[in-house]
């Protein structure tokens, strides 16, 4: 039992980047968690991390025990969950990882009720919009939308969120309304660029059943599409964003719909939409908890928003 209270202690460390944020994770004291890796350094006979005041860095022999071990304290922690819901109702703790903008706008209003649904899951939900390493971060869900889904994980689609061009209106007044895609390159555009790699979300729309991207010219960018919509209400120029983030915003009057069907008669090109993704490393990370959250999300998400 001690051995494996100093490796779980040792592997939530590594993931954690500090004892401290080990011993938040494991629910005990600093002191405690270096005491649990100490005693199992000297079980070992070697020493698995270099500490400071300030870093925490992985040894030689800390390299090779935890890519062995790591991957074993998950899977004896996924079957004990396993073992526990064949007698009770899904519980434990459920990291969910997701875009920022959607944990924010979408999944920070359903998660309440979820909780009342499962009493015993307490959920941590982290908005990031960076790829998340379920494995070393100790994550159960990712949320993505489809630019950011990687080889290797389980992808299931959960949401087709409309995408909305919009812009101030005193912006408008003075620039113009754009009428076709074609013309985003003579105005001030807001782009989100992806924070892991330095991509753009690129600004997709549908005419004659061909997918294609009209240059834009990029006067702001930023990885935070919550960002580009405070400058576009500012009148910094037009923008490109998720129906959740966009519609109260248009709902007031500070942005415009820009390339609607409503008042033309027939839309130019479609926009292409954000398709989501409920993500897990593998398929023995289905999980009782896990698949509840996934079931409950399939029915609370906006029946506009569930894709053929």
């Amino acid at each position: 039992m001690d051995s494996l209270r100093g490796i779980e202690s040792f592997v939530r460390a590594v993931e954690a980047g500090s004892i401290a944020g080990a011993a938040r994770r494991l629910g005990i004291s600093p002191a405690a968690a270096s005491q649990n890796i100490t005693r199992l350094e000297s079980q070992l006979g070697v020493r698995l991390l270099v500490r400071t005041t300030r870093s925490l860095a992985l040894t030689d022999s800390g390299r090779v025990y935890y890519q062995r071990v790591g991957l074993l304290l998950h899977e004896l922690n996924a079957a004990s969950e396993a073992v526990s819901e064949l007698h009770d109702e899904p519980r434990g703790r459920l990291c969910v990882a997701a875009t920022a903008a959607f944990a924010r706008h979408v999944l920070a209003p359903l998660i309440p009720a979820f909780n009342r649904l499962y009493p015993h899951i307490s959920i941590e939900l982290m908005a990031t919009d960076r790829n998340v390493d379920h494995v070393r971060e100790s994550v159960d869900v990712s949320i993505r939308i489809q630019p950011a889904l990687e080889e290797g994980l389980v992808a299931r689609h959960i949401a087709r969120v409309p995408s909305i061009f919009c812009a101030a209106p005193e912006y408008l007044a003075v620039r113009g309304v754009p009428k076709a895609p074609e013309q985003l390159q003579e105005h001030d555009c807001l782009v989100f660029r992806f924070p892991l790699d330095g991509r753009f979300l690129r600004w997709g729309f549908v005419r004659d059943g061909e997918l294609f991207y009209p240059p834009v010219r990029a006067s702001t960018i930023s990885d935070d599409i919550d960002t580009l919509a405070r400058m576009a209400v500012a009148g910094a120029g037009i923008t490109r964003l998720g129906a959740f983030i966009a519609a109260p915003f248009i709902e007031r009057g500070e942005l415009v719909e820009l390339f609607s069907p409503v008042g033309t008669g027939a839309a130019v090109a479609e926009i292409e939409p954000l398709d989501f993704y409920f993500c897990v490393g593998d398929r023995h990370q289905l999980t009782g908890k896990v698949r509840a959250f996934r079931d409950y999300l399939l029915e609370a998400v906006p029946p506009d928003w569930r894709a053929p």
